[in-house]
């Protein structure tokens, strides 16, 4: 597995975990902890998502910078890499 799919392979872990715990809080609202848990865990999918894209371009239609373009459709897609 090179470097970029290690990358990515984290940023789904991490995807799969918010989605997890997001599920958890909706029938614990109130759980500080689980709370917690998921503001890390978006903070964390925040800088594994800007390292992605600084070194392999956008991941989704939401990232990378305004460059004045529309690159978004002239690059292989994350997963056909």
């Amino acid at each position: 597995m090179n470097e970029q799919q290690k990358l990515l392979r984290q940023i789904q872990v991490t995807n799969f975990v918010l989605q997890e715990t997001a599920l958890y809080l909706d029938s614990h609202p109130y759980c500080r902890q689980a709370l917690r848990y998921y503001q890390r865990h978006r903070r964390l999918r925040e800088e594994l998502t800007e390292q992605y894209e600084a070194r392999y371009g956008q991941l989704t239609i939401y990232g990378g910078s305004a460059s004045g373009s529309w690159h978004w459709v002239t690059e292989p897609f994350p997963w056909e890499v």
